[in-house]
């Protein structure tokens, strides 16, 4: 295996690397400041993408963002799926890993979906248990991201900023802040966007994820659907800023797993995102 690029995520634009880039991103004259990949996708020993990833490892820092272990599920967690993690944080050596505050799992049934958890106090400790557990096992700290959500619970107690605060101050874990679920959130949950920035800890978000979303008609409702399928709209680059105010400069990615554009649009929407960091650098200096 070549041997990693070790050291923090720079406070840069990184893009997920999908097979279709796996040649095209070792050859660029513009490459991105560093790589994210779905973890479950590298559970295997050998094959085309493990190889293809082992080589873009020698050139990028790089961080694994789980899809699988639903934190959040009143099962036990997988451990055998827990094992396969470790094992490629081990071998990857990434600068982050991260998962969700979600729910995945019931009765040994697995969807293949990320549901959203009731904000309750009771929520609150079995999550941040489960992170506590996952934590001790990788023997590193992990960062959860908030979720895109359709429904709501009626028996929340707290606000999701307030849900995830919590969460961090009794695990000890980072967040990673997804802009787009939060855009999504306030246009189809009427999330105060506002109080939910002001509730998250500064220092606990150490990565930001922008993605492009969809609208749907469901019945006399149009829906915005985090499908991760086009470009980044203009509302949530203007979002974005806001969160660069008040978190500073973060590890910021570009998620596009649907209709996956060339190269080097990626690399564009990439540039867009740089542009705004260097903004923001700048008004701190």
């Amino acid at each position: 295996m070549p041997t990693p690029v070790r050291g923090p995520i720079p406070a840069r634009a990184g893009i997920g690397l999908r097979s279709q880039h796996h040649e095209a991103i070792l050859q660029t004259a513009s490459p991105p400041a560093w790589l994210e990949v779905h973890t479950e996708n590298y559970f295997h020993a050998g094959g085309p993408a493990v190889h293809a990833l082992e080589r873009a490892r020698s050139r990028y820092p790089l961080s694994l963002h789980g899809v699988g272990l639903g934190l959040g599920s009143a099962d036990p967690i997988d451990r055998d799926h827990l094992e396969r993690v470790r094992d490629a944080v081990q071998r990857f050596e990434p600068g982050l890993v991260s998962e969700h505050a979600c729910w995945g799992h019931v009765d040994g049934e697995h969807f293949n979906d990320l549901l959203p958890l009731p904000y309750t106090e009771e929520a609150v400790e079995h999550l941040a248990a489960r992170v506590r557990e996952v934590q001790d096992f990788l023997g590193r700290q992990i960062l959860v991201e908030n979720l895109s959500a359709y429904v709501s619970f009626a028996s929340s107690q707290l606000s999701e900023g307030e849900f995830l605060a919590a969460v961090v101050e009794r695990s000890g874990c980072g967040l990673l802040l997804d802009v787009n679920n939060a855009y999504v959130n306030a246009a189809n949950l009427g999330l105060d966007l506002d109080a939910f920035f002001a509730a998250l800890p500064r220092h606990a978000i150490q990565e930001i994820h922008l993605a492009g979303h969809s609208r749907r008609r469901v019945g006399s409702r149009e829906l915005l659907i985090d499908d991760h399928g086009s470009a980044v709209c203009d509302d949530v680059w203007a979002l974005y800023e806001v969160a660069l105010r008040r978190f500073g400069r973060v590890p910021t990615l570009i998620e596009w797993d649907t209709d996956v554009p060339p190269l080097a649009t990626l690399l564009a929407e990439a540039a867009r995102a740089d542009q705004r960091l260097e903004r923001c650098h700048a008004a701190a200096a």
